[in-house]
């Protein structure tokens, strides 16, 4: 890792904390404190958990991805020994539908299935597998319906309305009941620009659908209270929004609707929709009895929502030197069954569709559909990976009609600090694209026939290991071509358009043992991000102190907000240094009585004392506080955004921007189509890293997750609606056998707008990390590979519907 503070022609700047904190602060790579229990296997997630007299709940599905319910029989599930409930709708207490941003989703299915793996029914035993058999118990009589899967299906003639009666904001300017949103971004004049340009490249485009794969499947425990009301022990992204959701589906005020943050084996964006949530809930109300549901594998395919695939049609227009003139697009986007948050990500999608890139002529539209495909919603990258990996091919092209180095037409065109974006936003600060572009390019290349090696009489042999394919002994460097990509992309941060975006931190110092030790609270989802850290580290910086604890996050605090939108360090982050610093003013208001400082706006807290600025010790924080400690509350927002407009998408729809650029090297064997990625390097602006270590640690991930998506992870869903490979056995991510060589540059350039100059950095690197991995291919094999994930018959066969 190389750490840039600020490049030449670049500047930094950011708000200066209240001290330094001593060791632990904020810059420096502290290690997690579940770290060594992950390793090790000891940490308790939320498939450990256990009550003493739970039951186990387990959850009847949909066989069918369209069908009529004509009757549920439950009586031969309920007469199994050990079965102590089956629900189904009826049995609904309260409300019966719930959604993220429209309240379109059944709790359980009544009178229709929409998708397959839809809930029906849920049953609670006093085993998992007795739950499991009298599941298979209860007979749902079905009558199967047309499937809608795709846009023709959802939008042609005698489309059938899937979701008829839909009366929500969204649907009033979409154009088609199954249609989720619509959001058109519209700037300049496309049709003059393009009689004006010199070289048009058109491109159809295509990416799979994509899931979280997280390891630790949908788990939780919901306790029934004496109060009447339920406590849930859940592996979540959003603690509130999940109490929001479940209050009325159990006819429950929220305070009786108590929530814990249970132990996360990953996330995604695939837990910020309810998955057993309710159902354990509403078992555990009916019994009177504790009761748990773990997903298998298997299940958590169908338990919730995967990425958007999406089919991308793009034009773009350049002058002769390769200035763009105009970007055309549009994007469609399969919602699937239920909304989800696809109108969120629909605007992503649009707003974020032409790139980084400085464009004076904009046509850009892009819907979400209903269909009886699998639900899809939040994903890392959010809308912003389908549209980077059209809009890169489409630069790849353009720089080849032009006879131009691909990195050079994007360096050309790249936006920069004070650059008005297709929404009308102005870009206001840094916004290093050329420079990331151009770190990744000068980079050494990794040395060339790695995979060769010598024998004892000096001559030359394949190391099979390092080839393409692996260890499956597939090739011996017959057909093996090298391959160099780049690409670069840009995604927001936090939530947009008009969402009241905000966190809450409570903070308590008090001596204890004769120490000042601080406690932060908050109810942030840790799901892997590091959170739990960073924010020990802001409370270190800000309150000088080096025993700080990390309280569990529940809902007795107020809402952190999801863990999403990279939005967790910027706004929780804030939160929790706007909170140290109210505690540390009322700190030094309390000296200032006691002891008389004058100018206490002026000392500082470190090292567990009041200090001038010249490093003079006036007290201890022990002293300042005896035994009345300090506990305050505070919320955080960052600038206000507004919504789109729905016509033509101008509007300050975005709080913040973060981009990252990749250079990929790969060998591909040309005869059987299989790739090794030697290289995947990136360059990426963090604003500031709070923790160096875990910044480059995201990134990678990032781009691991991205490199899935370019070379194998897809769900593969059958015209009927049915998914066709819900196991690892057949949906393949990457293991750290295809993972490469991943060195990353770290640019510092502070955002004057957010706490400490940081930049939200989880996503950014998803998105461009594909399209430089599908463009080295490219570049070695020829093919055009318009679709991603590319198969080994992309490679070999051009009738296989790339060329």
């Amino acid at each position: 890792m190389r750490v840039t503070r600020a490049p030449a022609g670049l500047t930094q700047r950011g708000d200066r904390a209240g001290g330094t904190g001593g060791t632990g602060g904020i810059g420096e790579s502290m290690p997690r404190p579940d770290g060594v229990l992950k390793v090790t296997g000891e940490f308790a997630y939320s498939s450990d958990l256990w009550h003493e007299d739970m039951l186990w709940g387990h959850t009847l599905r949909s066989p069918h991805a369209h069908a009529r319910v004509d009757g549920i029989d439950i009586s031969e599930a309920l007469a199994l020994p050990g079965v102590h409930a089956v629900l189904t709708h009826d049995d609904l207490p309260a409300a019966t539908h719930y959604g993220l941003e429209i309240q379109d989703q059944p709790v359980l299915a009544k009178d229709v299935v929409r998708y397959e793996g839809e809930p029906v029914a849920l049953v609670a035993a006093d085993h998992p597998e007795t739950a499991r058999r009298a599941a298979a118990r209860i007979r749902v009589a079905y009558t199967e319906l047309p499937v809608v899967h795709d846009e023709a299906g959802a939008t042609g003639p005698g489309a059938p309305v899937l979701h008829p009666g839909r009366t929500d904001h969204h649907a009033g300017h979409a154009g088609h009941p199954n249609i989720v949103h619509r959001q058109p971004v519209v700037r300049g004049d496309v049709a003059a620009a393009a009689r004006d340009a010199d070289v048009v490249v058109t491109g159809a485009y295509e990416v799979g659908m994509q899931d979280q794969a997280f390891l630790g499947p949908e788990s939780g425990l919901a306790v029934p209270a004496e109060d009447g009301g339920v406590d849930l022990y859940i592996a979540t992204q959003w603690l509130h929004v999940d109490q929001k959701q479940l209050a009325p589906v159990l006819g429950l005020p929220p305070d009786k609707v108590r929530l814990t943050l249970a132990g996360v084996g990953g996330a995604f964006g695939a837990r910020e929709d309810l998955s057993m949530q309710a159902h354990a809930c509403l078992l555990a109300l009916r019994t009177g009895r504790p009761v748990k549901i773990v997903y298998n594998r298997y299940e958590s395919f169908f338990g919730h929502v995967h990425r958007h695939p999406a089919k991308l049609a793009y034009e773009h227009g350049a002058t002769r030197d390769g200035r763009l003139l105009y970007v055309k697009a549009r994007i469609v986007l399969d919602g699937g069954a239920y909304a989800s948050s696809s109108p969120a990500v629909v605007g992503n999608a649009a707003s974020l569709g032409v790139g980084p890139y400085e464009v004076p002529n904009v046509h850009v539209e892009a819907v979400a559909l209903y269909t009886n495909n699998p639900p899809c919603g939040a994903m890392r990258g959010f809308g912003a990976v389908q549209a980077c990996f059209a809009y890169e091919a489409q630069m790849d092209k353009l720089a080849a009609a032009l006879g131009m180095d691909p990195v050079e037409l994007r360096q050309r065109n790249a936006m920069s600090e004070g650059s008005t974006l297709p929404t009308g936003q102005t870009v206001d600060s840094p916004a290093p694209v050329a420079e990331l572009l151009r770190r990744v390019k000068a980079r050494p290349l990794p040395p060339e026939r790695q995979w060769e090696t010598t024998r004892a009489d000096g001559s030359l042999a394949a190391d099979v290991r390092a080839l393409p394919g692996g260890l499956s002994n597939t090739t011996h460097g017959e057909g093996v071509v090298r391959g160099v990509g780049y690409a670069v992309g840009i995604k927001n941060v936090g939530f947009s358009e008009g969402f009241d975006d905000y966190s809450t931190a409570r903070v308590r110092l008090e001596t204890l043992g004769g120490e000042a030790v601080a406690t932060v609270h908050t109810a942030m989802a840790e799901v892997g991000q590091g959170g739990v850290t960073v924010h020990a580290q802001i409370a270190r910086t800000e309150l000088g102190v080096t025993q700080v604890g990390i309280l569990p996050a529940d809902t007795r605090v107020g809402s952190a907000g999801s863990t999403s939108a990279s939005r967790q360090t910027y706004m929780t982050g804030g939160a929790v240094r706007n909170t140290c610093r109210a505690v540390r003013a009322e700190v030094l208001r309390r000296g200032a009585a006691r002891f008389g400082w004058p100018d206490p706006d002026r000392l500082l807290l470190e090292g567990g004392k009041v200090v001038t600025a010249d490093g003079e010790a006036l007290a201890a924080l022990a002293d300042v506080l005896g035994d009345e400690a300090i506990d305050l509350e505070l919320e955080f927002r960052h600038r206000p955004t507004q919504p789109f407009d729905p016509e033509t998408g101008q509007g300050f729809g975005h709080v913040q921007y973060s981009f990252c650029a990749h250079r990929a090297v790969v060998e591909v064997d040309t005869e059987l189509g299989l790739v090794k990625v030697v290289e995947l390097a990136a360059a990426q602006d963090v604003g500031k890293a709070i923790n160096p270590q875990a910044v480059v640690g995201q990134i990678h991930g990032g781009s691991v997750q991205g490199l899935g998506l370019a070379v194998m992870e897809e769900i593969l869903v059958g015209p009927d609606g049915r998914v066709r490979n819900p196991s690892f056995t057949d949906y393949l991510i990457p293991t750290v056998l295809d993972t490469p060589a991943m060195p990353v540059d770290v640019l510092e350039l502070a955002d004057e707008h957010a706490p400490y100059g940081l930049r939200g950095i989880g996503e950014a690197p998803t998105l461009s990390s594909t399209p430089a991995v599908v463009a080295a291919i490219r570049q070695a094999t020829g093919r055009a590979l318009r679709r991603v994930p590319v198969r080994p018959e992309h490679i070999v066969r051009p009738d296989a519907g790339q060329e």
